[in-house]
């Protein structure tokens, strides 16, 4: 057997389906952030990326936990033979609740944030709400189509969005366009077609069924929203921390962003990943096989190590070169070495996701949420010591990410030990793939 695969083999069903539209909307992100990087100036960049960086990070921590939600509550409901219709519902109307709360912060508060993240422009603070109106909309109908298995349709989604991001940005570029906010509302225009193209899988999959009490959807769910949001922390931190703290290097904030995206190669990779194993983890729990679980969280470690290694080691060997080739950063700004920090930082981010999706498995909610808080300590502590801005920002990401790796590993060490001796193996459950 060769190794693609036995690593096809390792992963949960359904990874392989992700993968296609996963690797669109990773290669969308760099082609985006390229074509703009050589087509506005560095002022109008640094505010692209503060608004990008804001979308990946505040957004998805928002509104990537609802997809969570759904899919590990979904598929056990599939399990047991009931339809996800009831969720659904009753996640959307949480979804219009934590949307509207948003915009109208937005909108309270639209000249301190412009003045403050995008140098007085009040037209990005409204393309920030809309993207993420489009985003919501997205992973809530993704949590649908994870947990009842329809990768295909999931998978288009993701390509749709991605697909049309990448001809979005070569068309503002074509039409010499040299605007912030064009190269903005791709990020608008792109998740709510994709959405459109994908509703008739989503109502389909979306069959009746038992009624879901509301505290069943929200438990875990102000936990896992706060859990999100700090882990987006970790991994945007250096451009929000460097555009706070030394606002004026707008070269290095730039740079940083696209430091930090090539850094994490690995980690839109690891997306394909993502939905398939929370899916696959629920399922073997529903159905009783705990050693199954274990197998598929330790199998799913060694792949997110092997995916850090294959794309830190480019990373740091030809980054600093490849940030100006590709994204028209200035030269010097970044070094072997950031790169290094960007791509232990990004590997055991993977980890901490992994296990954080095993913890939310075993209903360890507030244990994931207290490891994320301990992460977030260290990265705010390493940024605030004294140095260079770039450095302290790089560590921070690193080390943020091992300590919250470490916690959570120690969390569940005992947790699936337990579970492996004392529960047992009903006959027939789902074997593991």
């Amino acid at each position: 057997m060769n190794p693609i695969s036995k690593l096809l083999k390792a992963l949960p069903p359904g990874t392989a389906m992700v993968a296609g539209g996963t690797a669109v909307l990773g290669a969308a992100s760099y082609i985006h952030l390229a074509v703009a990087g050589h087509s506005l100036s560095k002022a109008d960049m640094a505010g692209v990326s503060v608004l990008w960086t804001l979308v990946m990070s505040v957004g998805i921590g928002l509104f990537f936990p609802i997809e969570q939600e759904l899919t590990r509550i979904v598929a056990a409901r599939a399990v047991r033979g009931e339809g996800a219709a009831p969720v659904l519902r009753k996640a959307g109307l949480l979804t219009a609740g934590i949307l509207a709360v948003v915009i109208g912060a937005l909108a309270l508060f639209a000249g301190p944030i412009a003045d403050r993240l995008f140098q007085g422009d009040r037209q990005l603070v409204a393309v920030l709400g809309a993207a993420f109106a489009g985003m919501a909309l997205c992973y809530l109908t993704r949590g649908v189509l994870a947990g009842t298995g329809r990768f295909t349709a999931y998978g288009s989604q993701l390509a749709v969005d991605g697909g049309l991001r990448i001809a979005l940005a070569f068309a503002c570029a074509l039409a010499g366009l040299h605007s912030a906010l064009a190269f903005s509302l791709i990020l608008v225009v792109a998740p709510f077609v994709a959405l459109l193209v994908t509703l008739a899988p989503t109502r389909g999959a979306a069959r009746p069924g038992g009624p879901i009490a509301t505290r069943e959807l929200v438990r875990g769910l102000g936990p896992l929203t706060a859990s999100t949001l700090l882990a987006q922390v970790v991994v945007n931190a250096a451009v929000m921390s460097t555009q706070l703290l030394e606002p004026t290097r707008t070269e290095l904030i730039a740079g940083l962003l696209s430091a930090l995206v090539l850094a994490r190669v690995p980690l839109f990779v690891f997306g394909s990943l993502q939905a398939s194993l929370l899916s696959g983890l629920s399922t073997v729990v529903a159905a009783g096989d705990h050693q199954g679980f274990a197998r598929m969280l330790r199998k799913a470690c060694l792949v997110v190590l092997g995916l850090g290694a294959v794309g830190g080691v480019p990373a740091v060997l030809i980054g600093p070169w490849l940030i100006e080739v590709l994204f028209g950063a200035t030269p010097g700004q970044l070094g072997h070495l950031d790169f290094l920090w960007f791509a232990i930082g990004t590997t055991c981010y993977m980890l901490a996701m992994v296990l954080g999706q095993a913890q939310m498995v075993l209903h360890k909610h507030r244990a994931q949420l207290v490891c994320w808080v301990f992460g977030t300590a260290v990265l705010l502590g390493i940024t605030l010591v004294p140095g260079d801005i770039a450095l302290r920002v790089g560590l921070a990401y690193a080390i943020g990410s091992l300590a919250t790796a470490a916690a959570m590993l120690l969390t569940l060490r005992g947790a699936v030990e337990r579970r492996r001796t004392t529960a047992p193996v009903p006959n027939g459950h789902l074997t593991e793939v």
